[in-house]
């Protein structure tokens, strides 16, 4: 692709657009009324509560038998069976409902065929969106879903962001076959976006390291991205389909189009994609704390029509990458309090009663606390500071911000001229999430080279007490895919944009920042807070407060693990239900290979289907409580083994337990659930032997943390046993150590769902096994813990 294709693209995208090109204009677009759809799919929105046609594509005459302008006003059922829009009502009900996929056969004479159906509610209308099914293009589920597992896979053992988001480029690329796929990440919620990831054809220019500016995806882009997952482009070149009528006699505007996927695209991006030689596309939405934190963005040089089951892939990918970067995010947080807890105490060991002249005799410890260049602590009137100047006025702003803080609360930011700058601020942010325009990036210096530009700040009380770290200017060289202060250009027909790519490669300076905060800086901030409190009921109230943020984390992370596997339980019924309706309507016509694959996408989607309730099951157990009771143990070990026990018969297993296992304080049903677990898990690994047997007692085992004693219940039998070096496998969610079949099959979730339990009574679980030896598995039940008597 030369400089000759080049220019035949840029003018041919600059005829794309009449007149002249206003960046203005295009962040004012309302891109969801465009009043269109791309050709290769047609569209119905209809009343849900009269099943009256309100507005419709032009082209369902070519692909639905009857025109437009006869179906509106119309029953939608002379189109759709009235099962299918039934089945659509059902599928949609209810507050905040989700959009469904469903196989539909519809249409009236020789335009009757089999359509891809995705429905969604948008106001008091049921919007159908109908791509016809490819046949000769069968979608054969079981080898798509083995990749997408082995995807999650890999996913799920990245173990940085970074990597992270290269798995992510790799596995989308390989689901999809696009010719470029990048993970973008935004500088902020409003800012310049980075390619950090790549995957790309050898025919393609590299992007890896470009930033793009704000203006490529203005804010109603980003928020069309925030509410849905996942975007697609077909052909830049499609000619769009009108609705009819254009404008909605109920509403005088455009019907509105955010959650279709067949949404026209506004020309304005048209020519962007143009502009950087790309024919098809599709962007996948990253989120983190429920803002949009990137996109995995796709690129081919031809038409692309991609299936439904592809793109609700995708989605997924999408989901779980983001829950992914948050457990990433999570971790390093955790290991953040860890470390920085005990350099905090070690630095808090140099002070003594004078705390102001300890820290000036120690300052390049305290400095190294979070490797800055300053330090400075405002106390009882007086301010005191060493390394880097803090400049009176800044002192006096940051008296000010910490009086309105909540004593304990952090305050980070890497821009802080910019910061100054904006009076509209929020002052009591535990971060700053404030995004320069690409004009202050690239437009400096905002501060003097040797002034402060990074800080982080830690109140000591409502009378403006602070500590204070700072760090000196850091220019930072960054490389664009256009000139950021010139995103538009001027051409034979007016302004146009100017086409990206490392072809065109703008080098600029960043200023006014500094090297940004680590998690682990901000948490030795607090540490060292809390440890200059010196107060034992202060010390209480931070455990209290981190541990409120932490247990709201893991809400969140349970509540988003809820909604995608909930959510993703209708395509995988639409899945089922087309190789069910094949199977019962085309059986006689079939040979045995067609048969034996649907009858395998059936068995593979009820496997998915278990895996996903699976997954519900263990969402649920982080978003409820534990309700702790006095509870006599064989009174839940005699309730495990109603449901356990047959299995334990059938597999020959006796069971072995002391004449009274006394009482312990637990959560009756979840205890309940721990047993049933441990008792069916025995019977499925008993060994191939005459004496096979399952014990459960009580023991007395070492505590985790010294050298005192803590009573525990062991579940233990004489089966096949775990090797050493995979005992720790089998707590993992997804985890079986044999195949999918083998030792009577399952999820692998069961030994996940109990160290969970145990886990939110605040215990702890391990187990002591050798092969052939069979496997001892301990669990206690937190403080207070098990109040039990008997032997082991």
């Amino acid at each position: 692709m030369g400089d000759d294709w080049l220019s035949r693209r840029a003018r041919a995208a600059e005829q794309a657009v009449p007149g002249g090109f206003d960046l203005s204009e295009c962040v004012r677009e309302p891109i969801h009324l465009l009043g269109g759809v791309q050709s290769y799919g047609t569209l119905l929105a209809v009343d849900a509560a009269t099943g009256l046609v309100d507005t419709a594509a032009a082209n369902t005459g070519p692909l639905l038998g009857v025109p437009a302008e006869d179906l509106v006003g119309g029953p939608v059922t002379r189109v759709v069976g009235p099962d299918d829009w039934q089945e659509a009502l059902e599928a949609t009900s209810g507050a905040d409902a989700p959009s469904a996929a469903l196989p539909v056969t519809a249409g009236t004479g020789s335009s009757r065929g089999t359509f891809d159906l995705s429905v969604h509610r948008s106001g008091e209308l049921l919007v159908l969106e109908f791509e016809p099914r490819d046949e000769r293009q069968a979608f054969l589920f079981s080898g798509f879903y083995q990749g997408v597992r082995r995807a999650l896979a890999r996913l799920r053992s990245a173990s940085t962001v970074t990597d992270g988001c290269r798995t992510a480029v790799k596995e989308i690329r390989s689901l999809t076959g696009f010719d470029r796929v990048v993970a973008y990440r935004f500088d902020g919620p409003d800012g310049p976006g980075e390619v950090v990831a790549e995957e790309v054809t050898e025919a393609w220019e590299p992007w890896l390291g470009l930033w793009f500016p704000a203006t490529d995806i203005p804010p109603q882009a980003r928020r069309l991205y925030q509410d849905n997952w996942i975007r697609v482009i077909t052909d830049v070149d499609d000619p769009t389909v009108r609705l009819h009528p254009q404008v909605r006699q109920s509403t005088g505007r455009p019907l509105d189009l955010s959650g279709a996927a067949l949404r026209t695209v506004s020309e304005f991006h048209l020519e962007y994609l143009r502009n950087i030689r790309v024919r098809s596309s599709m962007s996948v939405s990253v989120m983190r704390e429920g803002r949009l934190w990137g996109l995995i963005a796709c690129h081919g040089a031809d038409p692309k029509v991609l299936a439904p089951e592809v793109r609700s892939a995708c989605e997924l990918f999408g989901a779980a990458f983001s829950l992914q970067l948050a457990a990433i995010e999570e971790r390093e947080r955790a290991d953040g309090f860890a470390r920085s807890g005990a350099r905090a105490g070690a630095v808090a060991e140099l002070l003594d009663a004078d705390v102001e002249a300890s820290l000036l005799r120690h300052e390049e410890a305290f400095r190294g606390l979070t490797n800055a260049d300053g330090v400075a602590l405002a106390r009882s009137g007086r301010l005191v500071t060493a390394g880097l100047p803090l400049p009176d006025r800044l002192a006096s702003e940051l008296g000010r911000r910490a009086a309105l803080m909540t004593p304990g609360t952090v305050w980070a930011t890497d821009r802080l001229p910019e910061l100054l700058a904006d009076t509209d601020t929020d002052t009591g942010a535990d971060a700053d999430s404030h995004s320069p325009s690409d004009r202050e990036v690239e437009r400096g210096p905002i501060a003097e080279p040797d002034g402060v530009a990074g800080l982080l700040m830690v109140s000591l009380g409502r009378s403006g007490e602070f500590l204070a770290w700072t760090r000196a200017e850091r220019p930072m060289p960054r490389e664009w895919a256009a000139d950021p202060a010139s995103p538009v250009r001027v051409g034979p027909r007016g302004e146009r944009l100017t086409p990206r790519g490392s072809g065109a490669v703008f080098r600029s300076v960043m200023r006014g920042r500094s090297l940004p905060w680590t998690a682990q800086d901000q948490s030795a901030a607090l540490e060292m807070w809390r440890l200059l409190t010196g107060l034992v009921l202060r010390h209480a109230n931070e455990l209290g407060r981190l541990n409120d943020e932490l247990r709201m984390i893991n809400v969140d992370l349970d509540s988003f693990a809820h909604a995608a596997a909930h959510d993703l339980k209708e395509p995988l019924r639409g899945i089922s239900n087309a190789a069910t309706f094949t199977l019962e309507d085309a059986a006689d016509g079939l040979d045995a290979t067609s048969v034996r694959r649907l009858e395998t996408m059936q068995r593979l989607a009820g496997r998915m289907d278990e895996l996903l309730n699976s997954l519900l099951h263990y969402a649920r157990l982080g978003r409820g409580g534990v309700q702790r009771t006095d509870v006599p143990l064989d009174d839940v070990v005699d309730a495990a083994l109603e449901v356990a026990g047959p299995r334990l018969a059938d597999e020959h297993v006796t069971v072995l337990r002391p004449a009274t296992l006394g009482r312990v304080r637990a959560d009756p049903d979840r205890l309940y659930e721990i047993l049933v677990n441990l008792l069916v898990n025995a019977a499925k690994y008993a060994a191939d032997r005459p004496d096979r047997t399952v014990e459960i007692a009580v023991a007395t085992v070492p505590t985790q943390d010294g050298p005192g004693r803590e009573q525990a219940v062991l579940v233990r039998d004489n089966g096949i046993g775990i090797p050493p070096g995979r005992q720790s496998e089998v707590f993992d969610l997804f985890r079986r150590l044999h195949g999918p079949a083998e030792y009577g099959g399952g999820t692998g979730v069961g030994l996940a769902v109990v160290k969970r339990i145990v886990e939110r009574h605040g215990g702890r679980i391990w187990l002591e096994s050798e092969p052939g030896q069979g496997a001892s598995f301990y669990f206690t039940l937190g403080d207070p813990g098990p109040a039990a008597s008997g032997s082991a």
